[in-house]
């Protein structure tokens, strides 16, 4: 007689507040929200942010953990049409209550309607779209750099320069000089600068989504800098007695975030296989 193999144990959160999240997603979660990002938590992230898909075994555990919990959310700098596409995300069979919020919020796609709805184009994004190739060039900062268009941001990338940080650093005062003129801010990254509008970030995005949900148990997993602002709006629910778990995907590029999570995971290979430990988990 055959036996199945063995799957491994569920990954411990190393902190209490982050076992007490574990536990109350475990007991509750039909009022349990799972909110990911997706480059670096959900996907890969690859020298060209056009080439990024999720993680092959990604989308079966959402598929799978989704019917089992109150709502799972995308939450992600990326414009939200692009990160369904890249996703793969539309018509998954389990998925059919899957929410992206995209630009930090400011966009959203459900995918009971597939429909994306987006707010106009900031002013300032246009401004800056026309001047940032020249300011680029006129400050000797364009060698390796390359500007990404993401609709209602652009972000500068220095992962292909010579010296990624060096270009990193060179170019973050004036950037955000270049977006303050211009009424945007610049949001820092793994080797990227965001210059986006304000008054829009991933623990507002949240924030209002888990009210719409009328959230218990929260999961949130991400990977970079942009992601610190929802892991505030996870400790703020939890000093409130609501529970929650902060996962951070890799640790070694961005230790802010791994130093605040609850649970380190090796990446989105790692991620994906800790949601379908839940989902198995839930399952019975």
């Amino acid at each position: 007689m055959g036996s199945h193999p063995q799957q491994p144990p569920m990954p411990v959160p190393a902190t209490a507040a982050g076992r007490e999240g574990l536990e109350a997603l475990l007991r509750t979660p039909r009022r349990a929200v799972i909110a990911l990002d997706f480059d670096g938590t959900l996907a890969d992230i690859v020298p060209d942010p056009d080439q990024a898909r999720a993680h092959a075994d990604a989308v079966p555990a959402l598929a799978a953990l989704a019917p089992e919990v109150a709502a799972v959310a995308v939450v992600t700098g990326r414009p939200a049409g692009v990160a369904v596409r890249y996703g793969g995300f539309a018509g998954v069979p389990g998925l059919e209550h899957l929410v992206v919020l995209g630009h930090y919020g400011a966009e959203r796609w459900d995918a009971v309607t597939g429909v994306v709805h987006a707010p106009a184009e900031h002013p300032g994004v246009a401004a800056v779209r026309a001047e940032l190739p020249g300011f680029l060039d006129a400050i000797g900062a364009w060698r390796g750099t390359w500007i990404e268009e993401k609709g209602q941001a652009l972000a500068v990338h220095t992962r292909r320069a010579e010296d990624p940080e060096a270009a990193f650093e060179a170019l973050r005062e004036p950037l955000a000089e270049l977006a303050a003129r211009h009424g945007l801010i610049v949001e820092p990254g793994r080797a990227v600068l965001e210059l986006r509008p304000p008054g829009m970030d991933k623990g507002v995005a949240l924030t209002e989504f888990l009210q719409e949900r009328d959230a218990g148990p929260v999961l949130y997993a991400g990977d970079d800098l942009g992601d610190l602002a929802a892991y505030s709006a996870v400790e703020k629910r939890r000093a409130e007695g609501l529970p929650g778990l902060l996962v951070c995907s890799g640790s070694a590029e961005v230790p802010e975030l791994a130093a605040r999570a609850d649970l380190v995971l090796p990446g989105p290979g790692a991620v994906a296989a800790f949601l379908a430990q839940l989902a198995g988990a839930l399952r019975g």
